[in-house]
């Protein structure tokens, strides 16, 4: 739980040298940090207390890899915030990553500066509370709202900035193509948008990320940031077949 000492990170991770350098960083941080070097003491860590963000290692000893891990720790609570570390680059693991319920995930080697980024970025949107806390505001106590904003599941987002102001008044910026998505989402509300016509729609030319799951990937990450319950989303909704679809509060 988070507390006056800061918020709890749990860092899984078996190379004992990496998890004790993550640790005494993130103490150093003001952070209260527990560790764990398999699946089995990972989920008995879990059972004790909730932390407010896992460092979850994909490759683990034991049989039960971070994935599983994952889908797991996603199925005993959606704000837990859930960060990912891997030794492979390749889209295949992040795609599976993302997919298994993690909310970020960063290869390996990676800057503590940058690490230490993520994890404030997970708890700004998961609202600084895993096992417990205080709950997010709720619709109605939220003040009435600019023009210029527009409700997009639990999240508000602000089209002149560019950015999403989420439950607990934080806010979250998009990138160029995450902002143009959702943009364009809200624009054509309840009406299925194909894929491709997505990706067209949102790509530059340059943009590296202008493949097949790039749509895929992006919405996603949406999910993440604006979903009360990503696995169940209700604002952006997948249409078989076809592509994907926004609905308003209130259908």
């Amino acid at each position: 739980m988070s507390g006056a000492a800061g918020p709890t990170i749990l860092v899984v991770e078996d190379d004992p040298f990496q998890r004790q350098a993550v640790e005494q960083y993130l103490a150093m941080q003001g952070l209260q940090v527990a560790t764990a070097g398999d699946g089995a003491s990972c989920r008995a860590a879990v059972e004790a207390a909730m932390p407010d963000v896992v460092l979850l290692d994909v490759g683990l000893p034991g049989g039960e890899d971070g994935f599983a891990l994952a889908r797991w720790l996603r199925g005993r609570s959606q704000q837990v915030g859930i960060i990912m570390l891997t030794a492979a680059g390749d889209l295949v693991d992040r795609v599976v990553g993302l997919e298994s319920g993690a909310d970020d995930y960063i290869p390996k080697p990676f800057e503590p500066r940058e690490l230490l980024a993520r994890i404030k970025a997970v708890l700004r949107r998961s609202g600084g509370v895993a096992g417990g806390g205080t709950a997010p505001a709720t619709e109605s106590q939220r003040p009435a709202l600019p023009a210029d904003c527009i409700p997009v599941g639990a999240a508000l987002l602000h089209v002149t900035r560019r950015v999403l102001i989420l439950p607990d008044g934080s806010e979250d910026p998009l990138t160029p193509s995450e902002f143009a998505l959702l943009r364009l989402l809200t624009q054509h509300p309840n009406r299925p948008l194909q894929r491709d016509w997505l990706l067209e729609a949102t790509s530059e030319r340059e943009e590296p990320e202008a493949f097949d799951r790039a749509i895929d990937l992006r919405i996603m990450r949406l999910r993440r940031k604006v979903e009360r319950n990503p696995a169940r989303p209700e604002a952006i909704r997948t249409v078989r077949g076809v592509g994907y679809m926004f609905v308003p509060p209130g259908g």
